[in-house]
C-alpha cells in the first residue's frame, strides 16, 4: 500500500474517498434511471392514476345517489311495508315472532355486563325472545363472571342461555354456527346479533322486526353504529370520520339502490330461513359477516339499512387493537373476493347490474383499489417522482382528485371537518397496513386467517388511570416501536429534504407532514395508552 504524501491529511483522504463513492453512486443512478427507473415509474403513475379515477368516479356516484336519497326522502318505511306488530286477543303473545338474540364474546371482562344487560333489557314479549350468550372465553375467571351474570338475569325471569364449547374453531363464525345447533333455535324466526361492546336500545326489536315480518323478501335489517368513546382521543375521532362515511353514504346507497350492502357483523337482525338458505355461517375468511351477506344476496334476498336506528358501541382506542382490527377488515374482503368472484359471475338469480355492483364497486374499488392506491400512489410513487423529474404527474391526479375524494369523505362527520388534515395523514399511515393485509388476502399468505379479538376497554382506562395516578407508566420498547412505519417515514423525510433542496415539485410540505405522521405511529404515540396491570 502506498503511503499518503506528507501534504495529504487523513481527513482529506476520507473526503476524497467519500467524493469518489458519491460520484460512483451518482453515475450508477444516472445510468439506471433513464432505461429502467423512469419507464417503471411512468407505468406506476399511469396505473395509479387509473385507480384514482376509478375511486373518484365511485365516490362521486355515491355522492349523487345519497343526495337523491336525501332530497326525495327515500326512507325505508316508504320503500318497504312497515307497521307496528299489534296485539291479537285470540293469539296472545304467539302473534309475535320468536326472536333469538346472540351475543358472541371472548374474554370480555370490561364490557360483558353492558352487552348482556342491554340484550336482556330489550322490549319484547318475554316468552317470545331467547338471549343466547356464546362464551368462548379462555380466562376461567372471566368465564365464571359471565356465567354468574347470565344466572343473575335468569333469576329475574329472563329466558337467557349460557353456551360454551370446548374449542374456538372458526372463532366468531364457529361460535355463531354452534349456537344455531341448539334445539330451542328451531322455534325461532329471526336472530339478532350483537358483539360484546354493543348496547341496543329497548325499542330495537320493535323498530326492526316489522320490516322482516311484512316484507318476506327481506333477509336482513342492519342498524347504524353509535360510538360512545369517539371523543376519547384523536385516533377515535379519526375512526369516527371514516365509519360515519361508511354508514352515512356506503350503507345508505347500497340499501337504497341495490338492496345490498355488507352486513356489519353486529347490530343487525337476520331472517333465520334466509340465513340457513344461504348456507349459514362459514369460517373460510375473517369476514364471516360479509361472506354471509354476499351468499344471501346471490340467493335473491334483499337487505334494509336503517340509518336512524342506532346502537351504541365502542371504538378501539389503542393503536395495537386498531391495527389488528384493520388487518382483519382489509385482509378478509380481499380473500373473500378471490374465493367468490367466479361464483358471483356465474350466478343466475341476480341481475347483471347488481352483480357488477357487488364485484366492481363493493369489492374491487372499495375493498382493494382504495387501500392500494392510497398507500402506493401517495406514499411511494408520487414522492418517488421527486427523484425523477422526467416523470410528470398531472395536477388533477396529484391534487384535485384526492382533494375532492377527501371532501366527500368528510360529509359524514361535519363536526370533525377541522380535523381533516389529521385524518388524511392518519389514513395514509393506516393504508400501509391495509395494503399489506389486502395483498395477504389476495395471495392467501401466512396471516390470511389471523383473528385477534379487538380489545374493548369499557371503563378500564378510567379505573387503571385512577389506580396508577402516582405511578410512572411502564411499557416494553418492542411493543411501541413499529419498524414499517419508521421505514416509510424515513423514506418520505429523505424525499422531502431532496425536494426542498433540489426538487421542482414543491411536495416537501406534504412529505414532511406525512413523514412525521409515520414517525409518530412508528414510536407508538397514537391512540390511548393503557398502563400495564
Amino acid at each position: 500500500m502506498e503511503r499518503l504524501s506528507s501534504t495529504t491529511t487523513i481527513p482529506d483522504a476520507f473526503q476524497v474517498a467519500r467524493d469518489d463513492i458519491s460520484g460512483q453512486m451518482s453515475l450508477i443512478w444516472e445510468q439506471t434511471k433513464a432505461p429502467l427507473i423512469v419507464p417503471a415509474l411512468r407505468l406506476l403513475v399511469f396505473v395509479c392514476l387509473g385507480m384514482s379515477v376509478m375511486l373518484f368516479i365511485e365516490k362521486v356516484y355515491m355522492g349523487v345517489v345519497i343526495i337523491f336519497v336525501k332530497l326525495f326522502r327515500r326512507r325505508p318505511e316508504k320503500h318497504y311495508k312497515w307497521e307496528p306488530i299489534r296485539d291479537d286477543v285470540e293469539l296472545g303473545n304467539s302473534a309475535y315472532p320468536m326472536v333469538l338474540v346472540q351475543i358472541p364474546m371472548y374474554n370480555e371482562r370490561e364490557v360483558y355486563q353492558l352487552s348482556i344487560g342491554a340484550a336482556c333489557g330489550l322490549s319484547w314479549p318475554s316468552d317470545r325472545i331467547i338471549i343466547q350468550v356464546l362464551d368462548d372465553s379462555t380466562d376461567q375467571t372471566i368465564k365464571s363472571l359471565v356465567e354468574q351474570e347470565c344466572q343473575r338475569w335468569a333469576s329475574k325471569g329472563i329466558n337467557i342461555k349460557y353456551e360454551i364449547r370446548d374449542n374456538r374453531n372458526g372463532y366468531k363464525a364457529g361460535a355463531l354456527k354452534e349456537g344455531m345447533k341448539h334445539s330451542y333455535v328451531k322455534h325461532c324466526d329471526y336472530v339478532g346479533i350483537f358483539d360484546a361492546d354493543f348496547q341496543p336500545e329497548p325499542d330495537f326489536l320493535w323498530r326492526s322486526i316489522p320490516f322482516l315480518v311484512h316484507n318476506p323478501e327481506v333477509a336482513l335489517v342492519q342498524a347504524r353504529w353509535k360510538f360512545v368513546n369517539s371523543d376519547e382521543c384523536l385516533m377515535t375521532r379519526m375512526q369516527e370520520m371514516s365509519l360515519d362515511y361508511h354508514f352515512t353514504v356506503e350503507q345508505e346507497v347500497g340499501s337504497a339502490a341495490y338492496a345490498f350492502f355488507g352486513f356489519n357483523g353486529t347490530a343487525g337482525v337476520w331472517r333465520l330461513s334466509a340465513l340457513n338458505e344461504a348456507g349459514g355461517w362459514k369460517d373460510r375468511t375473517t369476514v364471516e359477516d360479509m361472506d354471509l351477506a354476499v351468499r344471501a344476496s346471490l340467493k335473491g334476498w334483499k337487505f334494509v339499512y336503517l340509518s336512524d336506528l342506532k346502537v351504541k358501541s365502542e371504538l378501539p382506542s389503542t393503536f395495537k387493537a386498531y391495527r389488528y382490527q384493520q388487518h382483519r377488515w382489509s385482509c378478509g374482503p380481499a380473500n373473500l373476493f378471490k374465493k367468490m368472484a367466479m361464483e358471483i359471475l356465474r350466478n343466475k338469480k341476480v341481475a347483471p347490474l347488481k352483480k357488477f355492483h357487488v364485484l366492481y364497486s363493493f369489492f374491487f374499488v372499495r375493498k382493494i383499489v382504495a387501500h392500494i392506491v392510497t398507500f402506493v400512489f401517495y406514499c411511494i410513487v408520487l414522492p418517488a417522482t421527486v427523484l425523477a423529474p422526467e416523470v410528470e404527474v398531472p395536477k388533477w391526479g396529484a391534487v384535485y382528485i384526492p382533494s375532492i375524494i377527501t371532501l366527500l369523505n368528510a360529509v359524514g362527520t361535519p363536526r370533525s371537518f377541522h380535523l381533516l388534515i389529521f385524518w388524511i395523514l392518519f389514513e395514509n399511515v393506516m393504508s400501509l397496513h391495509r395494503t399489506k393485509a389486502t395483498f395477504i388476502g389476495l395471495l392467501e399468505a401466512g396471516r390470511v386467517n389471523e383473528w385477534i379479538v379487538t380489545d374493548k376497554l369499557g371503563d378500564a382506562l378510567k379505573t387503571k388511570a385512577a389506580a396508577k395516578a402516582f405511578k410512572k407508566p411502564r411499557f416494553k420498547i418492542g411493543e411501541r416501536i413499529h419498524l414499517l412505519e419508521l421505514t416509510v417515514g424515513a423514506y418520505l423525510f429523505f424525499i422531502g429534504c431532496y425536494d426542498l433542496s433540489f426538487g421542482k415539485n414543491r411536495y416537501f410540505i406534504f412529505l414532511f407532514l406525512q413523514s412525521f405522521a409515520f414517525f409518530i405511529a412508528g414510536v407508538g404515540y397514537v391512540g390511548t395508552f393503557v398502563p400495564n396491570a
